[in-house]
């Protein structure tokens, strides 16, 4: 059996109190079905860590480890060798564990951690034996407490001891499903896909929309959201798309209001449908991708008058981001490649010349009376195809 672990040291979830347990328990929940593809795991929780033990020879524990990265409440994670609960075993696992790390580092110190009261050296008394035969197998390195090159952790706990060195950063955040359901919209663009994460790094869980005008947008268009939609699986979990049939109500607004208030309008229909979407799902509120300032429709006048069709909160995660910052989040989660592929979405569809900036809810409201409203967002919400997004992994 592979005596090799992955441990998972949580983040804000410790400052949970009461609500602890529940989010601990969404928590390794999210955990298992990450680990799932890659073997038969157990997954466990104690004193603010978790625990993912590999339970047969196959594991792929490479695969468990990425996948784990990826998982929202985990602040740092690192791969650990068990050993017997014995100083000298403690001293040999981390001679031989970390054996090639430590011959090439200049710094080192040893930290202990003494979960189990029964061992019979104190954490100090531990760190000290190890670091001090460490200090003399391994003639390259010298003792700073301080900025070592490699930290030595020590682990006494309940079942095993574990060795390990310096843990990765976690995703973060809290665990997906702890703050509630949205209904976020997804564009083929490079700002949704970001807020996505965004507010599923707040523990939010995604139900997604897309609105797609064939045949002025292509299938290719409609595929390229798909994967965007797949690569998010990765830290938002399991999702729907529901992708609206937006043709009519596009046509609909060129054939019969003015041209600067194209976009305004078409952006209130969308923000109608996606309610009825989170009304439908159970959905507590809305996420959209603007960033104020970045195109016309998203000035604060602009985003006032979409979003006052709706009753529900409006989330906008990326709202006060430059777009260096969002293609950097874009690259970091993996969606910047495919969402710069050449494949046009809705939203460059019947682009005004001169659209309107600073627009007020009396003009727009006006504009729309032109067409039949509830009429358009009943069609098209009957019309709407739902997709399953599965994971990587399942494909």
């Amino acid at each position: 059996m592979n005596d090799e672990i992955i441990l998972l040291k949580l983040g804000e979830l410790v400052l949970k109190g009461l609500n602890r347990r529940r989010f601990e328990d969404k928590l390794l929940s999210n955990v298992r079905w990450r680990v799932a593809p890659f073997g038969k795991f157990k997954v466990y929780s104690k004193q603010s860590t978790v625990y993912v033990e590999p339970l047969e020879e196959g594991c792929d524990l490479d695969g468990a480890y990425e996948a784990c990265k990826c998982v929202f409440g985990v602040v740092g994670l690192s791969r650990a060798k068990s050993c017997e609960k014995d100083k000298d075993a403690f001293l040999e696992t981390a001679r031989t564990y970390l054996g090639d790390r430590l011959a090439g580092a200049k710094t080192f110190k040893v930290e202990s951690k003494r979960a189990d009261k029964t061992f019979p050296m104190t954490s100090i008394e531990l760190s000290q034996y190890v670091g001090g035969e460490l200090d003399e197998l391994f003639p390259n390195l010298s003792v700073d407490v301080r900025h070592p090159e490699i930290t030595v952790n020590l682990e006494v706990r309940d079942y095993a001891g574990y060795v390990h060195a310096d843990p990765e950063p976690g995703a973060g955040g809290l665990p997906v499903g702890t703050s509630g359901r949205a209904v976020a919209l997804l564009s083929g663009g490079i700002d949704s896909p970001a807020a996505c994460y965004m507010v599923a790094k707040r523990g939010v869980e995604l139900e997604l929309v897309h609105f797609f005008s064939y045949p002025y947008t292509s299938n290719e268009a409609k595929e390229k959201v798909i994967e965007l939609a797949r690569i998010l699986t990765r830290y938002c979990g399991r999702m729907t798309l529901n992708v609206v049939p937006f043709t009519r109500i596009q046509e609909e607004i060129r054939r019969s209001c003015p041209e600067g208030l194209f976009t305004l309008v078409m952006r209130r229909f969308m923000m109608r449908i996606s309610e009825r979407v989170a009304v439908r799902t159970g959905s507590g509120a809305l996420v959209t991708g603007e960033c104020l300032g970045q195109v016309a429709s998203q000035t604060m006048e602009a985003m006032g008058v979409t979003g006052a069709v709706c009753s529900l909160p409006v989330l906008r995660p990326v709202v006060g981001m430059d777009k260096e910052e969002i293609v950097e989040t874009a690259r970091k989660i993996g969606t910047f490649d495919t969402s710069i592929l050449p494949y046009e979405d809705c939203c460059t569809v019947f682009t005004p010349k001169h659209p309107r900036t600073r627009p007020t809810l009396e003009e727009v409201a006006e504009a729309e009376q032109a067409l039949d409203v509830d009429g358009l967002v009943e069609e098209a919400f009957q019309g709407i195809e739902r997709i399953k997004i599965r994971r990587m992994e399942e494909e």
